[in-house]
């Protein structure tokens, strides 16, 4: 589906500044922050600031579209929400991964009476790469 029609599928006036952060959160390998989504698309929209990232951002989460991660420092680095999962973040180099959820959970069992409307789950540790460049360390 195009980024526009994505965007008024879920009730949000497409512009080109929206539509930018769309893509560039679609083709993110990462899960950036504003200030890296702003260095980012700053010199191709250079009337942009880092208030109307943080508003862009801030509607697409208030419409389900994209998720806010907070993590260990407390920073919030965003997300598409295409499907449940959960993150893990490297206390080392402070990198952020997707963890795929366990496809058959069902949230509602946790709290029957309860109306679940949003899990977010983050695991801290060591990534693969710092875990091989400590163990790399220690053997020289």
């Amino acid at each position: 589906m195009p980024n526009d029609a994505v965007l008024k599928a879920h009730g949000i006036k497409p512009s080109l500044t929206r539509m930018m952060i769309f893509e560039y959160l679609k083709t993110a390998q990462k899960h950036p922050n504003v200030d890296e989504i702003y260095q980012a698309l700053q010199s191709r929209i250079p009337t942009l600031s880092k208030t109307t990232v943080y508003n862009t951002l801030h509607l697409f989460t208030e419409k389900s579209i994209a998720r806010a991660v907070m993590l260990k420092d407390q920073e919030n680095r965003y997300d598409l929400a295409a499907h449940p999962h959960a993150h893990f973040q490297c206390l080392h180099c402070n990198e952020v991964f997707d963890v795929a959820m366990m496809p058959d959970f069902d949230l509602n069992q946790l709290m029957p009476n309860h109306e679940i409307q949003d899990v977010s789950v983050l695991i801290s540790g060591v990534c693969e790469t710092c875990k091989a460049k400590e163990a790399a360390q220690k053997s020289s």
